[in-house]
């Protein structure tokens, strides 16, 4: 029998296949009857969840990387485990003592009155399913047959990342948000996926039918839904078609007004294989990459030599390279505090490079003798005051000062700031930047007092909310009154569906992930900016 549920599109595309629901089995275990070898037990356990972390690690590139480093860390903290080890030196078994205690723990991030701590819930539950599959013998990574429909209550980075997904396939979310990392990572993959179905997972069985434009499950489709998805199947090949030749062409609106389409990156490698023809140069260079080395932080050589390799590729484009921003969900273990009570509203950003001044330094370097190589641009991340820019600026030019008496070839870059704290969209006439880059996802979030991976309030942080959109209107209004440089680098940017509104407040270069690179110039190319009512309209 056919049944229909309605989610929200969290990554588009189309699927056909059998639902493939992930759930835990927990294998029969021996208990050994000694304190000791269960100890042992699950030391040994513990130790190869980390390793199959960090083997996802090795196989990952930028955010995905950065996302698996916040289990690993929490699995290197002995406080974790701690709990466990006293159940069992009272006479539990491993397996019992280590469930038991991660139930304890979960429930604490649950109940918390901190949105981030109930969101970071997920990670716990996937550790204390990793842990207890090698302490039972039971496979963590499920064998998911090629082109599978997988169904979950809702799905960690890892187990995501784990899934051979070469062969298609799509991800349907009985919870989740469209915000949450996996979306992210099935975006960035070209994976169908829908979230907040909000169905029991148990009717979850048979084929399915995914429409992850219009946020559909239909399970055991019947002759009609079929015949409808082969329809949707030819226009999905033809519109990818079309979008891969739009990715070559310029980006203008049926007006003829040129709109500047700029590229996301989070790693080099993403750049291999991609023509800088596409774009218009690079928006968004998120670092955080190099700084997850387990064998330390980067030094300048290192950084230099990645920060030149990216501005190189781009021939004479723009390269805007985001300095360190790490903490909120991007923790660096040994680098961000440890057990802020709200790391979203902490030492994150710009913040922590103030703090961490050697750290900051060292990358300023890096990135000044880079400029030697291309159009690089600095831009600071979570800037909320004047002042923190004025600091910023007082310590590059140091260091480049300090490289020129070295007899070091290096370049004064241009240096602005990430729009994404209230405060910096309010009083964006207030700071003396080279140039300003919205980020909407954080902006998004902290307006609505939503968090991103809080699936029963993703819809509140919507970049087109009339908050959002007079927030745009008003930094726009700031960057032409100074005519300074202004891009959007959030998702929203490279989003078909906020691209006519983002257009509207007068944004004219956007800042996306490669592979959305054709869609979004095609949805420019169908606006004409005539049509939009005045009131709507930045004017031109």
């Amino acid at each position: 029998m056919e049944k229909r549920f309605a989610g929200r599109p969290a990554s588009p595309g189309i699927a056909l296949g059998a639902l493939f629901p992930l759930t835990i089995g927990t294998g029969a275990r021996v208990a050994s009857g000694a304190a000791e070898s269960e100890a042992e037990a699950l030391r040994s356990a513990l130790y190869a969840a980390r390793a199959d972390l960090k083997g996802l690690i090795e196989r990952s590139t930028g955010d995905a990387a950065a996302i698996l480093e916040f289990q690993v860390a929490l699995l290197e903290d002995d406080v974790l485990a701690e709990p466990a080890f006293s159940a069992i030196a009272a006479g539990r078994v491993a397996d019992h003592a280590w469930l038991h205690a991660m139930q304890q723990e979960i429930a604490g991030y649950e109940l918390s009155d901190d949105e981030y701590f109930r969101a970071r819930a997920a990670d716990l539950y996937d550790l204390r399913d990793r842990v207890l599959a090698h302490l039972t013998g039971s496979a963590i990574e499920a064998a998911v047959p090629p082109g599978a429909i997988v169904a979950a209550v809702d799905l960690a980075p890892s187990r995501f990342l784990g899934i051979d997904w070469s062969c298609g396939g799509a991800l349907v979310l009985t919870a989740g948000s469209t915000t949450s990392h996996v979306a992210m990572l099935a975006r960035s993959r070209g994976i169908p996926a829908v979230t907040g179905l909000g169905v029991d997972l148990a009717e979850l069985s048979g084929q399915a039918l995914v429409d992850a434009h219009r946020g559909m499950l239909i399970v055991n489709p019947g002759p009609a839904a079929r015949a409808q998805f082969d329809c949707d199947a030819k226009a999905d090949a033809i519109a990818r078609a079309l979008a891969a030749a739009a990715a070559m062409r310029p980006a203008v609106t049926a007006d003829g007004t040129p709109i500047r389409i700029m590229l996301n990156i989070s790693d080099p490698r993403e750049l291999a294989d991609l023509d800088p023809a596409i774009c218009d140069g690079i928006g968004l260079v998120r670092t955080e990459f190099l700084f997850h080395d387990r064998h330390g932080l980067p030094d300048e050589e290192q950084q230099y030599a990645v920060y030149r390799r990216i501005a190189e590729w781009a021939q004479g484009r723009p390269v805007t390279i985001r300095t360190l921003d790490a903490g909120g969900d991007k923790p660096i273990p040994g680098f961000t505090p440890a057990a802020e009570s709200n790391p979203f509203l902490g030492v994150r950003g710009l913040r922590l490079s103030l703090a961490r001044p050697d750290v900051f330094r060292t990358q300023l370097r890096a990135l000044a003798r880079a400029a030697m190589h291309g159009h690089v641009k600095i831009m600071l991340p979570m800037v909320t005051q004047p002042r923190e820019l004025a600091l910023a600026r007082s310590i590059l030019d140091a260091e480049v000062g300090a490289l020129a008496a070295a007899g070091i070839p290096a370049r004064r870059a241009s240096l602005g700031i990430m729009i994404e704290v209230p405060a910096a969209a309010i009083a964006a006439d207030q700071f003396d930047a080279d140039f300003f880059s919205v980020g909407s996802n954080d902006l998004a979030q902290y307006v609505a007092a939503a968090g991103r991976d809080i699936g029963a309030v993703a819809d509140l942080a919507d970049p087109t909310q009339p908050a959002m959109l007079r927030l745009f209107r008003h930094v726009v209004g700031a960057a032409r009154a100074r005519d300074i440089d202004l891009s959007l680098c959030g998702d929203a940017g490279g989003d078909s569906r906020t691209i006519p509104a983002l257009l509207a407040t007068g944004l004219r270069s956007l800042s996306m992930a490669p592979a959305l690179v054709g869609g979004a110039k095609r949805a420019v190319a169908a606006i004409d900016l005539r049509s939009i009512p005045e009131s709507e309209r930045w004017p031109t």
